[in-house]
């Protein structure tokens, strides 16, 4: 009777301890899946970034603050979160980890500056950065169909155009070098400066404002030269934007559908194969007859 009520004692005593045990990794457990929902966390940040655009416009209210720092503490506790789940190697290593985390820290002078003298220092515009979190929209995207197809295209188009592209940006360079020496007098709000006249070369290499620019520059140079200057960009404009991008534009393209032809291909492959096997048929069936 003594060991069984001994017993029964130790059972009694054990299981609320077990079950407190259980009861707190559950709980553990919740709170872990809370801050890893990505669902969840996605809300947080498209509020936190409509909070902070609000902020920017000018809209000056307690309550927006208040949510803007309890956001701010929301992702530092997510960042702890996963930093237990993953471990600190496990997370750094996540290239989307990597751009949560370091907003994060780029984020924590904002949350010390709320305990210094208001004045005396101001490290609020750290929060803007957080913003960037908006980009894990991309995130979604995995769940689209072949998603991983078209980015593994993207990365071969970037690699077999890169030469043009490369091509195109010393094109750029060198016309703007030109027309800077040629021009800087006469229309100072086109090439200024160097990099005035990359950019004015870019937008002509686009096609935007490729008439008006010309047409700018040949009424400051002078009756003589402006039907020389509209040359000029006109072949600016056959180099760079009808020849130059278009071939940019072709090869890229190309390798974007690179799969698609490769499928194409296959299966002219496939039936090859199979008009070869019939007429081997054919031919064996002629030689029984």
């Amino acid at each position: 009777m003594h060991k069984g009520t001994s017993k029964g004692c130790l059972c009694h005593l054990l299981f609320p301890t077990f079950a407190i045990a259980i009861n707190r990794r559950t709980m553990k457990n919740k709170f872990f899946n809370l801050f890893l929902n990505e669902r969840l966390m996605l809300v947080i940040i498209v509020l936190n970034a409509a909070i902070i655009f609000a902020q920017e416009c000018g809209v000056d209210a307690h309550w927006l603050s208040v949510l803007d720092v309890t956001c701010t503490f929301i992702f530092i506790i997510e960042m702890m979160v996963k930093h237990c789940h993953l471990g600190f190697k496990g997370y750094w290593k996540d290239g989307w980890n990597k751009l949560d985390g370091t907003l994060v820290i780029l984020s924590l002078p904002s949350i010390v500056a709320l305990f210094i003298p208001q004045g005396a220092i101001d490290l609020s515009f750290l929060l803007i950065l957080r913003i960037l979190r908006i980009f894990r929209f991309f995130r979604l995207v995995h769940a689209f169909p072949n998603f991983a197809v078209i980015m593994r295209n993207f990365k071969l188009a970037l690699r077999q155009s890169y030469a043009v592209l490369v091509g195109l940006i010393i094109m750029i360079i060198v016309f703007a070098m030109v027309s800077c020496s040629l021009f800087r007098e006469s229309v100072p709000e086109f090439f200024a400066t160097p990099l005035d006249g990359i950019y004015t070369t870019f937008r002509i290499f686009t096609g935007e404002g490729w008439n008006e620019i010309p047409d700018t520059v040949a009424a400051n140079v002078g009756t003589m030269w402006g039907h020389a200057v509209r040359i000029y960009f006109c072949l600016i404009l056959v180099l760079g934007s009808i020849i130059g991008m278009s071939l940019l534009n072709s090869i890229f393209v190309d390798a974007m559908v690179s799969d698609n032809n490769d499928d194409v291909e296959r299966r002219l492959d496939e039936m090859e194969k199979k008009i070869d096997k019939l007429l081997e048929i054919s031919e064996k069936e002629k030689d029984n007859k």
